[in-house]
């Protein structure tokens, strides 16, 4: 469908996690951080400054919206699911702890910067998070049981029932249960079952079902099996999950970590801090490439850090990376082992002729994203959010205007760090439509052939009258690479006065990811975690 003829969406409020109410003071540990789907859609990760990781999963059952559709329109959709996923909570474990430093005498946040989504073939859910120094490597398995099934095939077992009554739980790694499929063939399930009662993890000296904790089910096969309803429930257990640290990688970046990202061959992912970018294997965790270095020999002399970096969804030789002068850098493994010359560059011409104290600051690139396909890059600054060809490196192809309302107020927001702020961005799994998060909880969506003007503002509040004007607390100012390079570092000060826009300043929507799937948005306010669908 050609997008200049595309209609702009119709958004609506989807769910939300962790509502508060206005009066609600929130911790900062429970802030989140950052937000990420895997590449079904079926799970949807969120880390919060507290070092923890959530993990939520769609719902059981299938939503049967797509029946109410002609099929001249389902095959218009060719991208977009009809079916709103609805999420629910699986998971959550604390992924990093609070560390010090003694040989640089610095304090290491357990705050997770960044999540990804690993693939894997087996089916499990692997999940790279990292804070400012060390990325670790998560495997979540499923341990919860429905004890009825199990039951079963140790009623099976003394022929109790017979064959036909129940499906199959199978054993996975480390003595752990895990869900498993419905089995029609008798012989595949008799030949399962026996390996399944052979664990002693399942049978105790009584020769009852137990579980690896010790707790157990009462016998009794009339009691257990009422012949009146064989396929009745006995017992039903909530699924429950846990997380197991499978792989750290530490001690390879002296700057903080600002970006992770998977690469395309399944094998490796890079990080990404102010000064240099590391190629790791996911399989070695005590040895990384360093494939883009920035130092200068003399630090009086750096000009610009590094501040995102993401690997293209196709060709695993290519990479880009965004820096702080405003540029986006592309650059090809093969050319080079040390990729620092051999860059091609992505700049806005008409944002650098003329540049002033402020300019330089608004103009730092916060975040890039690249489209399934490949074809652009997707940049977000703090002023606007930029579409760029990847086959036209002088100009963005459009630019969608998100704090020009501000500029007159850049000077107040350099005084209390506002304009220091990070956005991120994202963008559907079609490539057209694009969203970013500013201050008041504002959600701002776009779509490719819309115009830079046009769009969709939502708050990310169900209750958006609820919000009260209060003062925000003030924040010592961090002497970041991104502020030293260009001498902008003094000492953070209290603010006295309050105004309208630093009201504003004080909520803001900064972290948000799209569903790959389907037109649906998770984005994260404070503590909380909004969905809206289209």
């Amino acid at each position: 469908m050609n997008p200049t003829t595309r209609q702009p969406l119709q958004w609506k409020f989807s769910q939300v996690f962790g509502e508060r109410s206005s009066d609600d003071e929130i911790q900062d540990a429970d802030r989140i951080s950052t937000v990420e789907f895997d590449k079904s859609g079926d799970y949807v990760a969120v880390g919060d400054r507290g070092g923890r990781i959530v993990i939520f999963e769609t719902k059981d059952g299938k939503n049967t919206a797509d029946q109410h559709y002609s099929r001249n329109q389902l095959e218009q959709l060719d991208y977009v699911s009809l079916n709103q996923p609805e999420y629910r909570y699986k998971t959550e474990f604390q992924s990093h702890e609070p560390e010090f430093d003694y040989l640089k005498s610095l304090e290491i946040e357990e705050k997770i910067n960044k999540l990804k989504w690993c693939t894997s073939l087996s089916g499990s859910l692997f999940i790279l998070s990292t804070n400012d120094k060390t990325i670790k490597l998560w495997k979540a398995q499923d341990v919860g049981i429905y004890v009825d099934k199990l039951l079963h095939c140790y009623a099976l077992h003394h022929g109790v029932v017979n064959e036909n009554s129940f499906g199959l739980w199978s054993q996975v790694k480390d003595r752990k249960v895990k869900k498993a499929r419905e089995i029609d063939s008798p012989h595949q399930l008799l030949s399962s079952e026996n390996t399944l009662l052979s664990e002693r993890s399942f049978i105790n000296e009584h020769g009852t079902p137990s579980f690896a904790n010790g707790s157990h089910v009462e016998s009794g096969a009339n009691s257990i099996f009422p012949s009146q309803e064989p396929r009745s429930k006995i017992a039903n257990y909530e699924d429950t999950a846990y997380a197991r640290c499978r792989r750290v990688y530490a001690h390879a970046h002296d700057f903080n970590i600002n970006s992770i990202s998977n690469n395309s061959d399944g094998e490796t992912f890079i990080s990404a801090d102010d000064l240099r970018i590391n190629l790791w294997n996911l399989e070695v965790s005590n040895q990384s490439f360093n494939i883009i270095d920035m130092k200068p020999s003399n630090m009086e002399e750096l000009t610009e850090v590094i501040t995102s970096a993401e690997f293209h969804p196709i060709h695993c030789n290519l990479l880009a990376y965004s820096s702080s002068r405003g540029f986006i850098r592309l650059v090809d493994m093969r050319q080079s082992a040390l990729c620092d010359y051999s860059a091609r560059i992505f700049q806005d011409e008409e944002c650098h002729g003329s540049r002033s104290f402020l300019t330089e600051i608004v103009a730092s690139i916060t975040d890039i994203k690249f489209p399934v396909d490949g074809r652009h890059i997707l940049s977000r600054d703090y002023m606007n959010l930029k579409l760029w060809d990847m086959h036209m490196d002088s100009s963005p192809v459009a630019t969608f205007k998100i704090h020009e309302h501000l500029r007159p107020k850049l000077c107040d927001f350099y005084n209390n760090d506002t304009i220091f702020d990070k956005f991120e961005c994202c963008l559907s799994g079609d490539g057209l439509h694009f969203a970013t998060g500013s201050y008041s909880n504002l959600l701002r969506i776009f779509f490719h052939g819309g115009g830079s003007d046009e769009g969709a503002t939502i708050e990310a509040s169900k209750d958006p009258n609820s919000i009260k004007n209060r003062k925000p607390l003030p924040r010592a100012r961090r002497s970041s690479l991104s502020n030293l390079t260009r001498g902008f570092y003094k000492q953070g000060h209290e603010s006295t006065s309050v105004d309208e826009y630093s009201l504003n300043s004080s909520s803001k929507l900064q972290h948000l990811a799209w569903h790959p799937c389907t037109y649906l948005i998770a984005c994260a306010s404070g503590n909380s975690l909004f969905f809206y669908h289209a």
